[in-house]
């Protein structure tokens, strides 16, 4: 493992969303030498917006980052995991710095910034649920997928149709007119795992235009935990991909999966993956359904196999 380096930034963002006025209140903050990472993170913080509860955004950049060079950009889902497990709920990291810094060093990959899009704990379902998903279920399925939110003390509402209006309309117009991106869909990613993998599976699907891949880990096909027997979910998610995944010949989209704790329950769907990509023509150029046994549901497994997700989605 490479020795962390450098520092984080914290860019504190205006309350309402500004490109000038948060470029103007940048503030530098140093972080313990303990929670250092490899490259340097800017933080914006409580990024706001109109359609979404305002977050924090962690911006990656590279350690040989050169202003004057153009740079792909890879939005990822639940920030707050990504770089430094001080950040996290369960002291886990993707060590997406460190990955990334390996792959940039032996040119596996083009140069790429990320963008952490840190959850809103209380609304990551609302967040991440695929919304023409939720419309289309019955009534039964619609009502167990509120009652999980409730019992975790979630918000039951869903609405990832305005979390991905956020990401397009406010949040890639501001990273791309404050840092030097390239901005067309062919450097343009995005990933997550479980519920962050089904967004990153919907905004592919619903702004073709926007992103050129996804990343899609552990993703929790299952939606609910109850009902199992009754569950059309899973199902309803694979339809919804079959009907409007954009062509292979211009996008790519990853998946995989691991064989333990929560992962196991996702087994019997992912073969039904593989089906619905070969039926929009997906091949191995363009498509990725791998299975890594003995991993489980855990940023643990995430970062022990990251660099396969990351090599095929950014090059």
């Amino acid at each position: 493992m490479q020795l962390k380096i450098n520092t984080i930034i914290i860019l504190l963002g205006c309350c309402l969303y500004s490109p000038a006025s948060a470029k103007d209140s940048i503030v530098v903050h140093h972080m313990n030498p303990s929670e250092h990472v490899v490259g340097k993170v800017q933080r914006l913080y409580k990024f706001a917006s109109k359609y979404v509860t305002p977050r924090n955004i962690d911006v990656w950049l590279p350690s040989n980052f050169d202003s004057s060079k153009s740079y792909s950009v890879l939005y990822m889902n639940d920030g707050q995991m990504l770089f430094d497990g001080a950040t996290t709920w369960n002291k886990q990291e993707w060590g997406v710095d460190e990955h990334l810094t390996d792959l940039l060093i032996t040119n596996h990959i083009e140069p790429t910034i990320v963008v952490g899009i840190w959850n809103v704990r209380s609304e990551r379902n609302a967040n991440y649920f695929p919304e023409r998903v939720f419309r289309d279920l019955d009534t039964t399925n619609k009502q167990a997928l509120q009652n999980m939110a409730a019992k975790q003390n979630q918000v039951t509402h869903i609405n990832s149709d305005d979390y991905l209006k956020f990401i397009v309309k406010e949040l890639k117009p501001y990273i791309d007119s404050h840092y030097p991106t390239k901005t067309t869909k062919e450097h343009t990613s995005i990933m997550g795992s479980s519920r962050g993998g089904l967004i990153s599976m919907y905004a592919l699907c619903e702004y073709p235009e926007v992103f050129g891949a996804a990343g899609c880990l552990s993703t929790h096909w299952i939606g609910t935990y109850s009902n199992m027997e009754t569950n059309q979910i899973p199902y309803a998610l694979l339809n919804y991909m079959m009907e409007h995944l954009p062509s292979p010949k211009t996008h790519k989209i990853y998946f995989d999966y691991g064989t333990q704790t929560l992962d196991a329950l996702y087994l019997p769907y992912q073969d039904l993956v593989t089906t619905a990509l070969e039926y929009k023509l997906y091949d191995e150029e363009s498509m990725r359904n791998l299975k890594f046994e003995g991993h489980d549901h855990s940023e643990n497994s995430w970062k022990k196999r990251l660099k396969t997700p990351l090599e095929f989605i950014l090059n």
